[in-house]
């Protein structure tokens, strides 16, 4: 699904990743982890090209996408969680569920009208509080509607970035349930970061751990001892 080769990237001459590969296959929720500053959101805006690559390559479902602008990304099916959530506060959350599906091309827009009723499925709340404005929803509320805007596209390939960040245990929970869910459709693999190990570890088929712009580890999540994990974690 998407296979990242030699990465470089760099803001300035402040290079931030250094020859960095990952693959993520077809149906496989891959986890990247590392201290904060690492490279790790870097590494997600580069694939949705808000960054350029200076070197090596990406590519996505057998397709060199390296070079292709951000709206072709998403109309090829990448959608995109920033961290911090990036909803638009002063609008609805119906709204900002509509506002997620205009990155498509008119075709696709249409087809894609009847998975907003997907997304009230997968989150009631945003069904329940449709007409109220996004900016007085709680962090939880917010984080499920992030996801949801994304999701209305349909992506084959999703980007989360520490989706549990801020976020009370019990919708913690709701969207571990919501990963798991995409995940046992064969035709959706996730790429996430996240810093809470235990989260990662039990919905993650296969983890990298990233320092200084490398990536020093990876294997089978069940396989990986979460000692040595939490070692390259901690501040």
């Amino acid at each position: 699904m998407l296979t990242i080769d030699g990465l470089q990237v760099a803001y300035g001459q402040s290079r931030i990743l250094n020859d960095v590969s990952i693959n993520v296959p077809t149906g496989d929720v891959v986890c990247l982890m590392g201290r904060n500053g690492v490279g790790k959101t870097t590494m997600l805006k580069t694939i949705m090209g808000l960054l350029k690559a200076q070197k090596g390559s990406i590519k996505f479902d057998g397709t060199d996408i390296t070079r292709m602008s951000p709206h072709k990304r998403a109309q090829a099916g990448i959608g995109y969680v920033p961290q911090g959530r990036g909803i638009f506060p002063h609008m609805t959350v119906y709204e900002n569920l509509l506002m997620g599906l205009e990155a498509l091309n008119g075709d696709q827009r249409k087809a894609s009208r009847d998975s907003i009723d997907e997304v009230h499925t997968i989150f009631p709340v945003l069904k329940q509080m449709g007409r109220r404005v996004a900016g007085t929803l709680s962090g939880g509320q917010q984080q499920q509607l992030a996801i949801g805007r994304v999701l209305v596209r349909r992506p084959t390939l999703l980007l989360l970035d520490e989706p549990t960040e801020g976020i009370q245990p019990n919708i913690v929970q709701e969207i571990e349930d919501v990963i798991l869910t995409l995940r046992a459709r064969t035709d959706v693999s996730i790429l996430l970061i996240e810093q809470f190990l235990d989260f990662a570890l039990g919905i993650a088929d296969y983890c990298y751990v990233m320092e200084k712009g490398h990536i020093v580890s990876g294997g089978d999540a069940k396989a990986l001892d979460p000692e040595i994990v939490r070692e390259h974690l901690s501040v």
